[in-house]
């Protein structure tokens, strides 16, 4: 019985009165709805956790960066791949899913869900033939998958804004899991590598909030000689932070004191407190734990790479990080939508991401093309040139052989 059935039978059965400020939950109810609780006291959920922007950023750049790729269709006969043309599956993987989504918006969606819930859906929707009619993406509170007896998995679907209630074979759905995928349910980043620093950030947010609000936190203290009643001081601390505290007062009113009144500064301030560097630290930390470089969502500090380094560390990005979310995708919708037998399948393309700065590329388009002093080529002049979105031209289908070039010279200016 899955936990979402546990909860119903509890309520119908009318067991107390279940209220937040009374009722005890188990890891398991937390669990169902994505909520962990972390060492600083704060439970962190999927929406609390983008609070952070550190959290936002590093999901901003893991799912926008798959999200803009171009998904390719090819097959692969005698160890040779070709790539299809586009067709409607193409249009449907690359263009719209589904009427209400862009297949950018898709992708960022399940990317995100991956990251921050565990688990992406999305329903594969067919026409009475066979053929894909749409892939409708479905929220993640959606979807519950459940182990059956026999072992086999299969996904109750509930979306009341559609009148769907609804049982659906594994062979329907995409199931995009995170890590330690269990075959019914993964765990996501903010649960396993990133719970304490999101819940530390959210406090240490939440206590600079309040800091910086007040205004008249004890950095000042008034002082006098005189003898005064706790009245007075109840009355002189609220005449004080009345006029003095709050944003909306810093700086405002010149400080003017009588009867022998005197202010002194102490020394409490957030970088006293330590909370400035604790804020970056947790920057740094949740970074990590999402496999994104520091520098990429903003925090330079201390950093020495520069020019190489950073293009290294981006690259290194889409290698360690990009590449596991990506070959997650692939696969899933590999085994969903082509039969074993055709040799199809997608691929993302990861030529945008990868390719160097413009020296770089040019260096590895001539070894590519190949010449005097390079050798034979791998590529052609008009497979370059698809590449940088050219059209061909006339004799740039011949790969160099430096055996045949007086016989087969170039076309001159045909090297991009």
């Amino acid at each position: 019985m899955s936990i979402f059935s546990k909860l119903a039978g509890l309520f119908k059965s009318g067991q107390g009165e279940v209220r937040p400020e009374n009722a005890t939950y188990s890891q398991d109810i937390l669990d169902a709805f994505g909520v962990t609780a972390a060492s600083a006291g704060v439970s962190v959920t999927a929406l609390s956790a983008q609070r952070v922007a550190a959290v936002a950023a590093c999901r901003q750049k893991i799912a926008g960066s798959i999200s803009t790729l171009r998904l390719d269709i090819l097959r692969i006969a005698d160890d040779t791949e070709a790539k299809l043309p586009r067709d409607a599956l193409w249009y449907l993987l690359n263009e719209q899913p589904h009427a209400q989504f862009t297949a950018t918006s898709h992708w960022d969606n399940k990317v995100s869900e991956q990251l921050l819930r565990g688990d992406g859906f999305t329903w594969i929707r067919r026409r009475p033939n066979g053929s894909i009619a749409e892939l409708f993406p479905l929220p993640w509170g959606a979807v519950q998958p459940q182990r059956m007896p026999d072992g086999s998995v299969r996904y109750y679907i509930t979306l009341p804004e559609f009148g769907i209630t609804t049982w659906l074979e594994p062979s329907e759905v995409l199931h995009f899991p995170g890590h330690g995928f269990d075959g019914v349910h993964s765990m996501s980043v903010i649960s396993y590598g990133a719970q304490n620093a999101i819940g530390n950030a959210l406090a240490m947010d939440d206590y600079s909030g309040k800091f910086f609000a007040n205004g008249a936190h004890p950095s000042i203290i008034l002082k006098t000689d005189k003898p005064m009643t706790e009245a007075q001081k109840t009355e002189l601390r609220a005449a004080f932070v009345s006029k003095y505290s709050g944003s909306a007062n810093a700086h405002r009113l010149p400080l003017v004191l009588t009867e022998g009144l005197a202010a002194q500064e102490i020394s409490l301030s957030a970088e006293d407190a330590q909370l400035l560097e604790a804020r970056k630290f947790q920057v740094v930390d949740i970074a990590r734990a999402f496999g994104v470089p520091p520098h990429m969502i903003g925090e330079t500090t201390g950093s020495s790479a520069v020019g190489a380094g950073y293009e290294q560390q981006a690259r290194d990005f889409v290698m360690h990080t990009l590449r596991l979310h990506i070959k997650r995708l692939e696969q899933e919708l590999n085994r969903k939508l082509f039969p074993r037998d055709t040799g199809k399948f997608v691929r993302f393309d990861l030529g945008d991401l990868i390719e160097g700065d413009s020296k770089a590329q040019a260096e590895y388009n001539r070894a590519a093309l190949g010449g005097p002093g390079t050798g034979f080529g791998w590529m052609t002049v008009n497979e370059v040139r698809k590449g940088k979105g050219l059209p061909p031209i006339e004799g740039g289908d011949v790969i160099f052989d430096p055996n045949k070039a007086q016989a087969t010279p170039q076309t001159e200016g045909a090297t991009p």
